[in-house]
């Protein structure tokens, strides 16, 4: 899992490559720049219109041009609301607007990483960087980099008025500005460390608790609950430390900001009182000075806080940009399609690894012919689950080739390759949805009655009408709702819908009871005449009728033949069967 690590705060070419996904959007970027310049220039007038008014129009007792001012004012406090509500919410509009489209650059790039990386990334982890990762890169936009231009526009102008005004006043206001550059320092690196550490905690807990409710049936199977809610406490109690920390810090801090100003404003007014006395300094000067002092330490407070922001914003947007940048991809450079697939698969001297040089397959070569059925058979970890991965390329081989209809597999287009190659896999996956939509995987081409027809084929169609809703029943997430026979069974509808030149099936019989192994087993003899199917199975029995069995083991090919060529042989083969018709006490 990837650690949240300390980033310098101003990574130029990371904050450039940020802002590119506001290109789009460029004008309401300059909008805000421009609301950013005109917040800064009005923010030191009203104290200004103050003074005036106090020095000039009060003294003098102008009631109408008060009058006027206090209008004025009236008016600018409106204009000042309105800009920071256009501000506040044109840079959150921009900040979701760019999140939007980074959400989606992240998700397209996920679903077409290739499967190794998955193997290696904990679900957990991915689901952080596409959620909590980059919603914490809109705070760059609506609490970063424009927020902080903001503000120190304002200390700036405000700044600038007050060195006008009077810069002996100023200096003594500002002579407890050292401590307070202190105290900002500390706050901003032990609220650093803090945040860093909290999403540290965040990204294990997301992926803790992905995992082990995924696996549930496991934890509570074996009666682990306790044990792994041990593990979980204790990520839970490194996330509450990490925050606690940052509370501690956040409730030092501000009150010691308020100190500060509370000393500046007392050294303002005692040497200030003094020098309105002897009529050096005017009262509307002190008054304006408090509001100055005021307005001064009000984005103080939280600019620390505000460069906290931006920087966990960025280290999370190099995280996100990380998954961006991953080239871990299957290449789809191919240019044939495969509308016409007959289905002659050629494996040639194939060597493949899940990672380095440890090879799973060693030298695999075998040919199907079009319309032949070929069995996988060998004990688990032979390699059989790994031909048919890379049949239909999740992975990528690292030595020799395989050819289908004698075309080499990167010369088809990846889509298209997939939709002539059907699958039936021994974990069926459904997703959250209907009956329908797992079986057509949401695909507007396939039409109700063609999902009819395919489940009369299998014999499911009188068992799903039966169903609540019958076709728009809900499976619920996994299919939790349906047994394992039936989830196999919809899996299998699902790949024969597609009408496959190569029908793959991997354990297909092996979780379901004898009546549906029936009903699957009638539909294979009608549907795989003039297919190539490739059969992965531990019962013998349901391969025996293949045309080649391929024996595996330790990713080798042990024998290859029919069922009688084998048995004569008395081998590997022959070995398997024995052991398996003892156990069964029956052959087939």
């Amino acid at each position: 899992m990837d650690q949240v690590q300390k980033k310098k705060l101003f990574d130029v070419s990371l904050l450039k490559r940020v802002f590119s996904f506001a290109a789009p959007y460029r004008r309401y970027f300059y909008l805000s720049m421009f609301l950013t310049v005109l917040l800064a220039l009005l923010s030191p007038v009203r104290p200004w219109l103050i003074q005036l008014s106090v020095d000039k129009y009060i003294t003098n007792q102008w009631a109408q041009m008060l009058m006027i001012v206090t209008i004025i004012q009236v008016g600018l406090v409106i204009v000042e609301t309105a800009v920071r509500f256009f501000f506040s919410y044109i840079t959150n509009w921009l900040g979701q607007s760019v999140i939007k489209d980074l959400r989606v650059a992240v998700y397209k790039k996920v679903v077409g990483l290739n499967l190794a990386f998955f193997d290696r990334t904990p679900i957990g982890t991915l689901t952080t960087r596409t959620i909590n990762d980059i919603e914490a890169i809109n705070d760059i936009f609506s609490e970063g980099i424009i927020s902080i231009v903001a503000d120190v526009l304002m200390i700036l102008a405000i700044l600038g008025v007050m060195f006008f005004e009077d810069w002996r006043l100023t200096l003594i206001s500002l002579s407890p500005f050292p401590v307070l550059i202190l105290a900002t320092y500390w706050f901003k690196e032990t609220v650093n460390k803090s945040f860093h550490r909290v999403r540290n905690a965040v990204a294990a807990l997301n992926a803790f608790v992905q995992e082990h409710i995924t696996g549930m049936l496991v934890v509570q199977a074996f009666s682990a609950e306790n044990r792994e809610f041990g593990k979980f406490r204790n990520i839970n109690k490194d996330h509450r430390k990490a925050n606690i920390d940052a509370i501690f810090a956040y409730s030092i801090f501000f009150p010691v900001v308020e100190i500060i100003l509370a000393i500046s404003l007392g050294l303002m007014v005692w040497w200030g009182a003094n020098k309105v006395l002897n009529y050096e300094v005017t009262q509307g000067v002190m008054i304006a000075f408090i509001m100055y002092l005021n307005m001064l330490f009000r984005p103080l407070r939280i600019l620390a806080d505000k460069f906290n922001t931006l920087q966990m914003g960025m280290v999370a947007s190099e995280r996100v940009f990380k998954v961006l940048d991953n080239q871990d991809y299957m290449a789809d450079n191919g240019t044939h399609a495969a509308a016409a697939m007959r289905g002659e698969v050629s494996f040639e001297h194939v060597w493949f690894a899940y990672k380095d040089e440890r090879y799973v397959l060693k030298d695999i070569s075998f040919q199907a012919k079009p319309g032949q059925t070929v069995a996988l058979v060998g004990h688990t970890g032979s390699g059989k689950t790994t031909i048919i991965s890379i049949l239909n390329r999740l992975y990528e081989i690292q030595k020799g080739r395989i050819t289908i209809d004698g075309v080499p597999l990167q010369d088809y287009q990846l889509k298209e390759l997939r939709s002539r190659v059907g699958v039936v896999l021994q974990d069926v996956f459904l997703f959250s949805g209907s009956v329908y939509e797992n079986i057509t995987l949401r695909n507007p081409d396939i039409s109700r009655e063609q999902v009819e027809h395919a489940a009369r084929l299998i014999g499911m169609h009188d068992f799903i009408l039966q169903l609540p809703g019958g076709y728009d029943y809900s499976v619920m997430e996994r299919g939790s709702t349906l047994s394992l026979g039936q989830r196999q069974l919809i899996s299998f509808i699902r790949a024969l819908l597609y009408n496959p030149a190569i029908l793959i099936l991997d354990e297909a019989t092996s979780s379901v009871d004898t009546e549906s192994e029936l009903l699957i087993q009638h539909a294979i003899d009608k549907l795989i005449a003039g297919r190539t199917a490739i059969v992965i199975a531990h019962r013998l029995s349901t391969i025996s009728k293949a045309d080649q069995i391929i024996v595996l083991d330790k990713g080798e090919i042990r024998e290859m033949g029919n069922h009688e060529e084998l048995m004569r042989q008395e081998g590997y083969y022959h070995k398997l069967y024995t052991m398996q018709f003892q156990k069964t006490g029956s052959s087939v």
